[in-house]
């Protein structure tokens, strides 16, 4: 079947499926991903192992776009008016939910270095979108509503450095073992900042050419263009292409005065990228994997769970906060989204021999949080006393 026919077809499954999943209260993602996996060569065999190679290339423009976008949320001025009390609690439950998963994938599972390393970076971020739609239906309004968001937003641009750091080294381990112990230093080093100042001259180059833009649809061109740019060069120079994207869009945001006009002209043009990549991220998942890795996958989703509960409380503790957001936001942090599926499918680009496997344990945990997540958040939120006409809160 001629590969355009393939794509209109699934284009059209996954808009019927991201549409049945809003029905019943799930996010887009939840529907694309399991029409990819019904697609896919585990179920109906429409999408071959041929075909998810052939449109890698979507992958990576679905991955680059989205880190471009995460780096727009780290806003200097906005974060100096927040204070440092959310950036304590940030660091604080994304460094024990990073610690804690590593531990248990390297020392209670016996996992090899390389895969403890990658599954524990991928443990920080957290999806707001559970929380979002929370706190929208009930009006819930306090402290731990306050601090929900801003965790969250510094959460994402936390969770994909520790990432890209992780992959840099781990792909000294396994591409470079002949290393002495100054280059496997030095090398992913040369990586991350290499990837960083790339990304941070090209977002000064797409600062300077977005205000040149004439209209929103020169800008989109030029947007991709530079996206595209840094995805290319940073592969080409051995760069981590995923910090780069970061970096160019911190600096758009920060040092142009209307940068919004860049992601509204994007956001014109994602839908159907992202709508791709999460079908074809289902249709790569080996079903058979998902059973072996069964109890790799619970011991994850509790110890980040662990992790992130101790370390939100530990660090609210820190700053003094309010008994309420000591007690319940950890809870309300837990949720996993299409982040983490984008990230997963990175490992399986960069770390084949591991990316199966991730991909199993990534999609899995974000579809249970993808129908927990809703009530894990109201249930924190609702524990915490601040959802609006409440006769009485839960203590």
């Amino acid at each position: 079947m001629d590969v355009l026919l393939k794509l209109a077809i699934i284009v059209l499954v996954g808009c019927l499926a991201g549409r049945l999943a809003r029905t019943f209260g799930l996010s887009n993602v939840f529907g694309f991903v399991i029409a990819g996996i019904i697609l896919g060569p585990s179920c109906l065999k429409f999408l071959s192992s041929q075909d998810l190679t052939s449109l890698t290339f979507v992958v990576e423009l679905a991955v680059a776009i989205l880190a471009f976008k995460i780096g727009s949320e780290f806003v200097v001025r906005d974060i100096k008016k927040l204070g440092k009390s959310f950036m304590v609690i940030a660091f604080a439950e994304a460094a024990c939910a990073v610690l804690f998963a590593f531990v248990v994938m390297r020392f209670l599972f016996r996992q090899d270095l390389v895969f403890s390393l990658v599954m524990a970076s991928m443990a920080a971020a957290t999806a707001p979108a559970a929380m979002i739609m929370v706190i929208r239906q009930y009006r819930a309004d306090g402290p731990v509503t306050r601090m929900l968001l801003p965790v969250t937003a510094l959460n994402g641009v936390i969770g994909v450095v520790l990432f890209g750091v992780a992959i840099s080294v781990s792909r000294v381990f396994v591409l470079q073992t002949d290393l002495s112990m100054w280059q496997t230093v030095t090398v992913p080093l040369i990586q991350i900042v290499g990837g960083l100042l790339l990304g941070a001259l090209l977002g000064l180059a797409l600062s300077f050419l977005g205000q040149k833009a004439g209209d929103s649809d020169e800008l989109l061109v030029i947007t991709i263009g530079m996206i595209l740019t840094a995805t290319a060069a940073a592969k080409a120079l051995s760069f981590s292409p995923l910090l780069a994207n970061i970096m160019m869009g911190v600096v758009l945001v920060n040092f142009t005065q209307n940068s919004n006009r860049v992601f509204f002209s994007l956001n014109n043009f994602t839908p159907p990228i992202y709508l791709l990549f999460f079908t074809l991220t289902g249709a790569s998942l080996n079903l058979g994997i998902v059973a072996n890795v069964g109890f790799l996958t619970a011991a994850y989703i509790l110890s980040r769970a662990a992790g992130k509960i101790l370390g939100a409380w530990a660090g609210s503790k820190v700053i003094k906060a309010e008994t309420a957001v000591q007690k319940h936001l950890g809870l309300a942090l837990l949720p996993q989204g299409g982040l983490s599926i984008a990230l997963a499918v990175l490992v399986n680009l960069h770390l084949a021999d591991i990316g199966n496997s991730v991909i199993a344990i990534m999609i899995v945990s974000v579809l249970l949080y993808e129908i927990g997540g809703p009530v894990l958040a109201k249930t924190a939120i609702a524990r915490a006393g601040e959802i609006r006409g409440m006769t009485s809160a839960i203590r």
